[in-house]
């Protein structure tokens, strides 16, 4: 239950994170994406790559500087068009090489946390459960034989005073008790 509440924390964390950056997005100033107009990324060539950003459909590469329309049909721009290194979308700072490597750890390693964390519940649920119920099912078992047991041992004493006492062979004292001299 500690994983699940950790993993809870860590993803109200990464909300509150990202809510924190969008909030400091609009409280410096940073420029709302625009839509990009017929022809509009290359008037940005040989500018700044703040300037071609601007525009959500422009990709700026870096070693040409040159602002290229986002090839949208396929998921990355093809090495062609630029070099993934070089090639910049979004933010000027983050490169998509950078970009692919670091989602692809940050993915992955939230995916396996969270498996680790719900297989940690489940069978940490499932072990705690069974042996609980196989106990108390072993000891209501050794308590049921207890009292059989007591049982018949009774109903054997009771049976064999009662064939001694038809024979006169039951025992009042025992006459090897030892004699002492008094």
């Amino acid at each position: 239950m500690g994983a699940c509440r950790a993993v809870r924390r860590s993803l109200r964390l990464l909300g509150l994170l990202l809510f924190l950056g969008a909030l400091n997005n609009v409280v410096l100033g940073v420029p709302t994406p625009v839509p990009a107009e017929q022809g509009g990324c290359q008037q940005y060539t040989n500018k700044t790559c703040e300037e071609c950003l601007k525009n959500v459909t422009c990709l700026w590469c870096s070693s040409s500087k040159k602002c290229l329309e986002y090839p949208v049909r396929n998921i990355l721009p093809p090495s062609s068009l630029c070099a993934l290194s070089s090639a910049r979308w979004g933010v000027c700072w983050v490169n998509f090489e950078a970009l692919i490597i670091t989602m692809s750890v940050v993915g992955g390693t939230i995916l396996i946390a969270v498996c680790v964390c719900c297989c940690c519940c489940c069978c940490r649920k499932k072990k705690n459960r069974k042996p609980d119920k196989e106990d108390e099912r072993a000891a209501r078992e050794r308590e049921q034989r207890r009292v059989r047991q007591e049982e018949r041992r009774a109903e054997m004493k009771s049976r064999h005073d009662e064939i001694r006492k038809k024979y006169g062979l039951f025992k009042e004292e025992n006459p090897y008790a030892r004699f002492e001299n008094n």
